[in-house]
């Protein structure tokens, strides 16, 4: 991982292949840097060869005339829609331009844009983030990995009165991206590497780096709980179902923890009720819901936060065979519902139900669970913000305070009871799917089922995966989406 460093400098004598200056729309750059190059850089902005347009970027050669080789402008956009998630952005993209003027160094300077209401150490971290979100690769399946220019290796951020809070905001940075790189490897691994086992065996070893309790709870002690939800899933799979479970305890000893539930489906194929060939291969994608809690519990123990956090992770495949259930067969939960599967493709929800079950027995302050759930997610909300719901309203808007703040947008949506008519079943206590109408509600609606304590849940499906336009930190694959969002969740609530 690319390494940060904060100095002294001013900005004229920073020595780097490539010195980034960030600008809003009309703004001069830095007096200091447009007389060392004649200014050359304020007729950029005079002549709108360079607006300071959200996301834009203008490369100018220094000509030996500064210790940086070449200057990189980069646009904020307009100075009253400035936030954390634009510089996360906008440190991104001059992260991916630099690389690509084959610079293995970068300076840049972000002091002038602290304020009360965005701290040096808060644009600290958002700008690092975005530099080391930007700037991730998987290759290690590649005979030949593919060069994308020549690799960043240092970003040197240039400090005056504010060295201590930009490091301090440098050193989470660090400590949230490297678990938001283990989410997206743990996602980028293909089903036959990542299976349960593999899940269960890199959360039990990356646990122990950090100090967090890690077990794990193997088919014979999933059966003596009485998960007959999430074995129903397991049956199909020659690969053994795991659940994870992970402590973290750093609060007050008396202290209700936060519960944090990940989907873990390490490939689903739906079943017998088996999913169309075309882009089947994303399924790999379906354990993220799962991979973002084992990386906020890393994240969380590498932060010190205080809070006594647990994380459960059911995890299995969904595969057709001999043994698989079929729509119509029937499940007793471990709160002891009965399920009746319509559709075997609707397993999240059916192992997610056993671990929100389990979840009851820490008495939690708060539970808040993360999967692929639905297309029905996508449908609604496209790729650009995940689907919330809850029980708890004041829960639900510390949620979606977090994303916000994170860059990881959640959207709220209804939970009426009207909702639970299309999951009443005439055989069992619920069915696992509804009508073909408001299919997102309707699996939240089977969730709440298994929960008697305050709840959030945030579909991930559109979110979690895939090359998306919009900004340039995700990367294509896994997005690690839900770490940075739980990180600030658990720190704020």
């Amino acid at each position: 991982m690319i390494k940060l460093s904060v100095k002294s400098f001013k900005l004229a004598d920073v020595k780097a292949d490539v010195f980034a200056v960030f600008l809003f729309e009309g703004e001069n750059p830095p007096k200091e840097l447009d007389s060392k190059l004649g200014g050359y850089l304020s007729s950029l902005v005079k002549g709108k060869k360079f607006s300071g347009k959200k996301l834009s970027v203008r490369q100018v050669d220094t000509l030996g005339k500064l210790k940086a080789e070449c200057v990189l402008l980069v646009g904020l956009g307009k100075k009253e829609d400035f936030s954390a998630e634009v510089l996360r952005a906008a440190s991104a993209k001059a992260a991916t331009s630099a690389r690509s003027a084959r610079g293995t160094a970068m300076a840049l300077s972000i002091g002038a844009l602290s304020s009360k209401k965005h701290t040096a150490e808060d644009l600290a971290q958002a700008a690092g983030e975005g530099i080391i979100l930007s700037l991730y690769k998987f290759d290690q399946y590649k005979k030949k990995p593919e060069e994308n220019g020549a690799e960043l290796r240092s970003v040197v951020f240039a400090c005056g009165d504010e060295k201590a809070e930009t490091a301090s905001g440098l050193d989470s940075a660090e400590k949230i991206c490297r678990a938001v790189y283990l989410a997206r490897d743990l996602g980028n691994h293909p089903g036959n590497t990542a299976t349960p086992t593999f899940l269960a065996s890199n959360a039990q070893r990356e646990c122990r780096k950090v100090g967090v309790k890690c077990r794990v709870l193997e088919k014979r002690e999933i059966e003596k709980l009485g998960m007959g939800s999430f074995l129903a899933v397991a049956r199909g799979s020659a690969e053994p179902p795991k659940f994870i479970i992970m402590e973290y305890l750093n609060g007050r000893k008396n202290e209700k923890p936060i519960v944090l539930v990940g989907k873990g489906l390490t490939f689903d194929t739906g079943g017998i009720s088996i999913k169309p060939s075309g882009n089947m291969e994303d399924m790999k994608f379906d354990m993220s819901g799962g991979g973002a809690v084992i990386g906020a519990m890393v994240a969380a123990a590498s932060l010190k936060i205080k809070k006594n956090i647990v994380g459960l992770v059911p995890c299995t495949e969904n595969m057709p065979g001999g043994r698989a259930i079929k729509p119509g067969d029937l499940a007793r939960s471990m709160v002891g519902l009965t399920v009746e599967i319509i559709n075997t493709d609707a397993e999240g929800r059916l192992i997610l139900a056993d671990a929100l079950g389990y979840a009851k027995k820490y008495k939690p302050r708060a539970v808040v669970d993360l999967a692929t759930l639905t297309g029905a997610c996508m449908v609604a909300l496209g790729t650009h913000a995940s689907g919330l719901f809850g029980t708890d309203q004041k829960l639900v808007d510390a949620v979606r305070a977090a994303g916000e703040n994170a860059g990881e947008r959640c959207w709220q949506l209804p939970l009426w009871e009207e909702y639970d008519e299309q999951i009443k079943s005439s055989v069992a206590d619920v069915k696992n799917v509804g009508d073909r109408y408001g299919g997102a509600i309707t699996a939240a609606a089977f969730l709440k089922k298994f929960t008697d304590y305050p709840w959030a849940h945030i579909d991930i499906a559109g979110t979690a995966y895939g090359a998306k336009p919009g900004a340039p930190y995700l990367t294509a694959g896994s997005a690690g989406i839900g770490v940075r969002l739980l990180v600030g969740f658990l720190k704020s609530f």
